[in-house]
């Protein structure tokens, strides 16, 4: 059963949490924000876009680990309590951006540089891949029932705040402390350095939350795969809800930047600073999304993403190919993410929604990553794909595609907030 909370226990862990949430992020964006840089160090080419496939490699591997982390963090979080998998796995972050911080380039130890690099984003998948749905559940269940979706939208505000901050210290580091030169050959290093640190310090913050639930189930019941099993529809519902969502939200955030570059022809400096201005607005519209699904319901603004994102892809991501102008790149940007907010906003509470607390963490975890390392973290990779054989186009259509698909799960599904397993 969900622990009752004063209002400043309530407010502190949510913030707690969060904070914790935005260092993982910031971990995690690090690498994609910086692969512009260090992409030859781990990948010599005279190809930039194959350098830059290398690395999306890589980045789909870490996600590939996510459901992995999901299972194992989802169990843990449903056994041992949630507090205790989110300090692991901030740990686990902390480690796996301290090796990318300290290991040498391909041309001190030759085929050992990217293979130390596979390994650390395997250690961070593991990562967030267990943090995101034991940290949507303990949001979710900090809430206040009337509060639910603006409470639990900050996990996206935080993961947003997160991929902000790693392109915050890239432009101060292209702008006021380094060369393009410097950041070029060792600059790159000082974000996962910042990143490590940061993960420990908030490793310490996360072991005084308080936990959100006392379980009434023997532990043998919780969170295991059988109980799982139980609940297909829910697990159904959540990789379908996730399919459309991930591939946008992955397309007009981390693979935007290189896109802005390779296509559009921004220099890097601006395709950093366009990304950050619309990056901070999507930050600020998660919490109005949110509390907006506390009036009407989570099920309008789902169908609301579902149809303006299948209409709407094709002809932005045209148009942003085909601008060179900084404000027109603003605005087509914004207006996607203004779109894909109906899903980021909610989609945390949603899926905790639809399960009971005893398997709620590995639930919302576990088949959110499968979703995730599918669709999210390969939609990078497959748009420099599409790209490397001249067929760019086809990549729109994909994300068209993947929303609308999408869009017919959340037709059929039940309106959470009006049927939750919170309350069971």
């Amino acid at each position: 059963m969900i622990r009752q909370q004063t209002p400043q226990h309530r407010i502190w862990s949510i913030i707690a949490g969060s904070l914790g949430n935005l260092v993982e992020w910031y971990d995690w964006y690090a690498y994609s924000a910086f692969t512009l840089y260090f992409a030859d160090a781990f990948f010599p080419s005279d190809n930039q876009v194959v350098q830059l496939l290398n690395t999306a490699g890589v980045f789909a591997i870490g996600f590939l680990m996510r459901p992995i982390g999901g299972w194992l963090m989802g169990t843990y979080a449903d056994r041992k309590g949630r507090k205790a998998a989110l300090t692991l796995s901030v740990l686990l972050m902390s480690l796996g951006s301290l090796m990318i911080t300290v290991v040498p380039g391909y041309a001190q130890i030759g085929i050992a540089a990217p293979i130390v690099l596979v390994i650390a984003r395997i250690i961070q998948g593991l990562s967030v891949g267990g943090e995101y749905g034991t940290s949507a559940t303990y949001l979710s269940e900090m809430a206040d029932k009337k509060h639910r979706g603006f409470y639990s939208s900050f996990q996206y505000v935080t993961l947003i705040m997160g991929q902000l901050l790693a392109l915050g210290v890239l432009v101060l580091l292209q702008r006021v402390f380094l060369t393009q030169q410097q950041l070029q050959d060792w600059g790159w290093r000082i974000p996962f350095g910042i990143g490590a640190f940061l993960a420990i310090t908030v490793m310490y913050l996360r072991r005084n939350l308080q936990e959100s639930v006392e379980m009434s189930k023997p532990k043998q019941e919780r969170g295991t795969i059988s109980a799982l099993r139980k609940h297909p529809r829910a697990v159904m519902a959540v990789i379908g809800l996730t399919l459309g969502g991930t591939v946008a939200f992955y397309t007009y955030t981390t693979y935007m930047q290189k896109f802005l570059v390779v296509t559009s022809g921004f220099s890097k400096n601006t395709a950093t600073l366009i990304s950050s201005f619309t990056l901070f607005v999507f930050m600020l519209s998660q919490p109005l999304f949110g509390a907006l699904s506390d009036k009407i319901g989570r099920k309008p603004l789902l169908i609301g993403f579902g149809i303006l994102g299948t209409l709407t892809t094709m002809p932005i991501m045209l148009a942003l190919g085909k601008t060179n102008d900084f404000w027109t790149a603003f605005a087509l940007l914004m207006a996607a993410l203004v779109v894909v907010s109906g899903y980021t906003s909610i989609n945390a509470i949603v899926k905790a929604e639809l399960f009971p607390a005893h398997i709620r963490a590995l639930g919302v975890g576990f088949p959110y990553a499968i979703a995730v390392s599918m669709f999210g973290g390969t939609a990078e990779y497959i748009a420099l794909l599409f790209k490397n054989h001249h067929h760019q186009e086809w990549f729109y259509w994909y994300v068209t595609v993947c929303i609308a698909i999408s869009l017919f799960v959340y037709c059929f599904m039940n309106d959470t907030r009006r049927h939750s397993k919170m309350e069971d």
